[in-house]
């Protein structure tokens, strides 16, 4: 990777690009080179990771073996034959995490135009997770199971490169923690072995106009989560 240099710009493009990025819900089918992915990946590899130990390991997905997931995978949501990876959250989330929850996903099935009360088209629309949104390119994220957390840490600052490298490419993503709720059929179909763990499922691709597109998550001031010590 050439040397970047120091411009009056760069700040600018920075915040621009983490600024500016939310996760895309809707892709437009237009290829992605297979070789601009593998120049992601490889710069994204920069994240730091304690005593460098690198942990992330990824799986890239597209054209057969994509659409075999998909249809494993949707297949096994409507019988209901789930197998969580890992519990993502608390069964029982207290505020102010379940009001931020519950903001973002009725915003979003507002810009889907899902009445809240509308259950079928809430799960179909949850189900697009399972066809990567449209997106031509899929990733998956996994690292030893033996690890712990602060791997998960370092795999997660991994993540978060890809996801910015990728918007200077001109591409967009959404991160997928959703795969993780049917671990066992993408450890089989893309034949990663049980002593690793799926961390997060990723679309990568070109983002379509779309509504769903267009949300901007609230964050919090910063005086809400930040303490100033002297």
């Amino acid at each position: 990777m050439d040397n970047i240099i120091d411009t009056p710009s760069l700040d600018y493009l920075i915040r621009k690009i983490v600024c500016e990025r939310s996760s895309k819900r809707n892709f437009l089918h237009d290829p992605v080179s297979i070789d601009i992915v593998k120049d992601i990946i490889q710069d994204a590899s920069r994240a730091p990771s304690g005593t460098n130990t690198q942990p992330w390991k990824v799986t890239c997905v597209t054209g057969e073996t994509k659409k075999k997931l998909t249809n494993a995978v949707l297949e096994a949501a409507e019988t209901g034959n789930a197998s969580l990876e890992y519990e993502y959250m608390p069964s029982k989330l207290k505020e102010p995490y379940i009001s931020r929850k519950r903001a973002v996903g009725y915003a979003l099935y507002e810009l889907y135009g899902i009445k809240r009360d509308d259950y079928p088209a809430r799960k179909a629309a949850m189900l697009r997770n399972f066809e990567f949104f449209g997106a031509p390119v899929g990733l998956f994220f996994r690292m030893d199971r033996e690890l712990l957390y602060g791997s998960w840490l370092d795999v997660g600052m991994f993540m978060q490169n890809v996801m910015l490298l990728a918007r200077g490419k001109g591409l967009e993503t959404c991160p997928q923690q959703a795969w993780c709720e049917f671990g066992s059929i993408v450890h089989k179909v893309l034949n990663i072995p049980e002593d690793e763990i799926i961390i997060s499922g990723m679309s990568m691709g070109y983002a379509a106009k779309a509504p769903e597109n267009t949300l901007v998550s609230e964050r919090m001031p910063l005086d809400d989560f930040t303490t100033f010590l002297k």
